[in-house]
């Protein structure tokens, strides 16, 4: 990973307050086993957020613990806490935190900086665009939850998101780049004569070469970074917060990575794969996250012409 890159929960500074380059991360630490809020509305859907027993902030800023970032979510919004509550056990607790536009439970706006109100079972919390059910969970269903957010946003192969997901995460991202004038890169890489990987050796063994890939591509972005196979052995890595140049860095470490990182053939034997990848950072003139995904598709089919296991960047003329 390039060190000069932004680290992986990057802020940046406006009007006193805190945008998240990353659209949402939930940190780890103590939790109770029972709580959880489930994201009925936002991305990804069907998420379970476990409820940490000392307490979550919600806000836009990257050091919360939920982080949502969106410019309607203050940058410390609102606050939940787990306390013990005589006969009734573990009360979950929410409060809003003088936010500008408000924290609703059940569709009612709490009153800002007040006394934390306490939530029951099934109660629907909103902040900004997104919404959460919350649901005291045992362990059947919280598998069953996590196995359905599972197969609505991941790819089964390769573990990376699947086309739906990291589209739709381009499209938050471009969307907050644009409106904020930050760095936004995309990278699209393409596995090198992958055909005849399946031709030669088969399926199975083109299918281990795709999981390679994606265990090199999760092992060495940073969690803000979204990536997801949008093809048969195409994937796309969106990067916020990352300039052109940065980015080019990035997609010559994932091709380097890939090419000395052996696939067992079907007799046990190894042999290498190798990438080709675009890279194409936003420009004013790109009217939506298409756009700049089409730039790093020209970067690309000029990286396989040239002779592929290379990175081309779509630089502005």
């Amino acid at each position: 990973m390039n060190p000069n890159r932004p680290p992986q929960e990057n802020t940046f500074d406006l009007d006193g307050a805190t945008m998240a380059a990353n659209s949402a991360i939930v940190r780890t630490g103590p939790y109770a086993e029972d709580w959880a809020l489930i994201r009925y509305v936002g991305h990804p859907i069907g998420e379970v957020i476990t409820l940490r027993a000392n307490g979550m902030i919600i806000g836009r800023s990257a050091d919360n613990d939920i982080c949502l970032a969106e410019a309607e979510v203050s940058r410390r919004h609102s606050k939940l806490e787990l306390l013990e509550e005589e006969g009734q056990g573990t009360v979950v607790f929410l409060q809003d935190l003088g936010s500008t536009n408000g924290t609703y439970v059940n569709g009612r706006r709490l009153e800002p900086e007040a006394t934390a109100t306490p939530l029951r079972n099934g109660d629907v919390v909103r902040v900004g665009s997104h919404a959460f059910k919350l649901k005291r969970l045992d362990d059947m269903e919280r598998h069953y939850h996590q196995e359905v957010m599972t197969q609505t946003t991941v790819d089964p192969l390769t573990g990376v998101g699947n086309r739906a997901t990291v589209l739709g995460h381009l499209e938050k991202h471009f969307e907050l780049a644009r409106r904020y004038k930050r760095p936004l890169s995309v990278i699209l890489a393409d596995l090198d004569h992958f055909k005849s990987v399946n031709d030669t050796w088969g399926h199975a063994t083109g299918d281990l070469a795709l999981q390679t890939f994606g265990m090199i591509l999760m092992g060495r972005l940073r969690g803000s970074d979204q990536v997801g196979r949008i093809g048969g052995e195409e994937f796309l890595v969106v990067l916020p917060e990352t300039n052109g140049n940065e980015a080019v860095s990035v997609a010559e470490n994932l091709r380097n990575a890939l090419r000395t990182e052996p696939v067992s053939r079907p007799d046990g034997t190894p042999f290498y794969v190798k990438c080709s990848l675009g890279v194409a950072h936003i420009q004013e003139e790109d009217a939506n996250g298409g756009s700049l995904l089409a730039r790093a598709d020209v970067a690309l089919y000029r990286a396989k012409n040239l002779g592929r296991d290379r990175v081309e960047f779509d630089s502005p003329s």
